[in-house]
């Protein structure tokens, strides 16, 4: 029993140190965000209040944790997908590992977890709350379109983190596990920078779409370069 919780317990500290570094990435963002007055702390009665203030400020407690459940779900089946593509080409799988391999199942993985979202964000709010919060969005063509926008996001940051973890396997010799905690500093600092950004676009009393799409357009064209340059470090 002691030498197989000896032999587990490297890949843990592995896995406990990547989301060690995800979190300070985090909190770096937003102590940036903070200093820049990105982040709202206003009552919902000021004036000026962010979108993303207004529009969850119709929440109650249990939706709100419903929706927590919603995101987590959605996250978990991000992450999977991410992980799947690399376990998948680390067993020697035909065609996993390959850039276009894992731009479309990226997508796929992206897009079924917002189905997921979806799923259970419609039993969660009522006919009410769905109208207050009708009211306080754009119009059903640029929510559609900033649907469209944001799975591209995802599903182009997803296949970049599915090559990056292949290239990590693919090069790493015996250092794989160190690999990966180098590419989550690496990768993370460059996806932190612009989500910071593309989220101080969004979370304004009134967001230029504009800028929000042209910082969503330069997001996925980072994704792809990442992917991409991942993809010549995959053997």
């Amino acid at each position: 029993m002691k030498d197989s919780m000896r032999t587990m317990a490297r890949p843990y500290a592995i896995l406990f140190a990547i989301a060690l570094v995800v979190a300070l990435l985090a909190r770096i963002g937003l102590a940036v965000m903070d200093a820049a007055g990105w982040l709202a702390y206003d009552y919902i009665s000021a004036l000026g209040v962010p979108m993303l203030d207004v529009i969850c400020s119709i929440l109650t407690g249990s939706a709100f944790v419903a929706f927590l459940f919603a995101a987590a779900l959605t996250l978990m089946v991000s992450a999977a997908g991410a992980v799947l593509q690399a376990v998948l080409f680390a067993k020697g799988v035909k065609g996993a590992g390959k850039p276009a391999a894992a731009f479309l199942w990226g997508w796929a993985a992206a897009a079924m977890s917002l189905v997921c979202l979806l799923v259970v964000a419609s039993g969660i709010l009522s006919g009410v709350q769905v109208g207050s919060m009708s009211s306080k969005l754009p119009g059903a063509g640029a929510l559609v379109l900033a649907a469209v926008c944001f799975t591209a996001f995802l599903g182009t940051l997803l296949g970049a983190a599915s090559q990056v973890m292949c290239a990590c396997i693919s090069r790493a010799g015996g250092r794989a596990s160190w690999n990966l905690v180098g590419a989550a500093a690496a990768c993370g600092a460059v996806v932190m920078v612009l989500t910071v950004l593309t989220f101080a676009a969004i979370n304004t009393a009134s967001p230029n779409m504009a800028a929000v799409g042209g910082l969503l357009a330069v997001d996925c064209v980072v994704n792809v370069a990442l992917l991409l340059a991942a993809g010549r470090f995959t053997k």
